[in-house]
């Protein structure tokens, strides 16, 4: 017989106003974080996180930050733990692949938005906010480089808000490879895909909802309909905040080439082409990320507010769920 694992079995630690929210039935929004451990420095990093969370707040859903500490799945992060994990060295970066070896191993890790996915859906939350996704990499012919988020959105039940994927990435090869694995990807009051820094890429959106009501009335389909895997909605940056997709071309350009000369290949590649962004925007690209997010945090608030207005109510249970906190 299969042993299907019960949630006291799980390693999760829920902060107080997550748990609360959750056993109320009242939306909540996951958030990731490796923006904390490997997206910048302290204290950028913490006073970023927390304005974030407090836009998820302001918007009417409890924001839990997804982390994972001396091995404990944390989903809501105190003050404290915030700020300590905002200086902390060596924490992992974790997806997939490595979530459960930290875990059994009592590391420390930051989650990227497959761990994020799989995390949020184990402590029942249905949306999550991040800054863009992962996608298929440029010179895909050669490296087979495709991010472990677009697998996962095939696998995962979970709503994810984006500014679609960085315009360093191969774009059109990414959609594909979302239209291949059945994942949605809607377009929030666009039928053109954003470009993460950018409005838009020129490419058309699969799928385009105007309101949060209309991606939740999907969503709640979707689910009737026994279809598996989560939904991307990509929500292009404010105007007021893009940087526009000829320019940040011409950088990625000059970046890429540089990295070319540099022979920096692998892992290093996306790190080294983000830090010369940084350079040649004269810091554009970090304000246009921080922006953005927020964006992104607005819409998925709303979105869990409008998965909550139709979803049953939590019932007593005969023993209550034992969770950590």
């Amino acid at each position: 017989m299969k042993y299907h694992p019960g949630p006291d079995d799980l390693p999760l630690n829920f902060s107080d106003a997550v748990r609360q929210a959750l056993a109320a039935g009242r939306p909540v929004v996951a958030l990731e974080s490796t923006i904390i451990t490997h997206g910048m420095p302290f204290p950028e990093n913490v006073a970023t996180a927390r304005a974030v969370e407090e836009t998820v707040r302001e918007n009417g859903a409890t924001p839990a930050t997804i982390a994972i500490i001396e091995g404990r799945v944390r989903i809501g992060l105190e003050d404290a733990t915030l700020d300590w994990l905002g200086r902390a060295k060596d924490v992992l970066k974790l997806s997939r692949a490595d979530l459960a070896f930290a875990i059994a191993g009592g590391k420390n890790g930051s989650t990227t938005v497959a761990a994020t996915m799989i995390c949020a859906r184990l402590a029942g939350i249905d949306v999550f906010a991040t800054g863009g996704i992962g996608g298929v990499h440029r010179g895909f012919e050669t490296s087979s480089d495709v991010s472990a988020d677009l697998t996962e959105f095939a696998r995962t039940d979970v709503a994810v808000v984006c500014a679609g994927a960085k315009a360093l990435l191969d774009l059109p090869r990414t959609l594909e490879y979302l239209e291949t694995e059945g994942v949605p990807v809607i377009g929030y009051g666009t039928d053109l895909f954003p470009a993460f820094w950018s409005r838009s890429s020129g490419l058309p959106a699969p799928l385009r909802h105007d309101t949060p009501q209309a991606i939740a009335k999907m969503i709640r389909m979707r689910r009737l309909l026994g279809l598996s895997g989560g939904v991307v909605v990509a929500n292009p940056v404010l105007e007021r905040d893009e940087i526009p997709s000829e320019e940040i071309a011409a950088h990625i350009a000059q970046a890429v080439a540089e990295a070319e000369t540099a022979r920096i290949t692998g892992k290093a590649v996306t790190p080294f082409l983000l830090g010369r962004l940084l350079e040649l925007t004269q810091g554009r690209s970090l304000a246009t990320n921080i922006a953005l997010v927020h964006n992104n945090a607005v819409l998925a608030a709303q979105l869990a507010a409008a998965l909550r207005q139709d979803a049953p109510q939590p019932q007593p249970r005969s023993e209550p769920m034992q969770l950590v906190h």
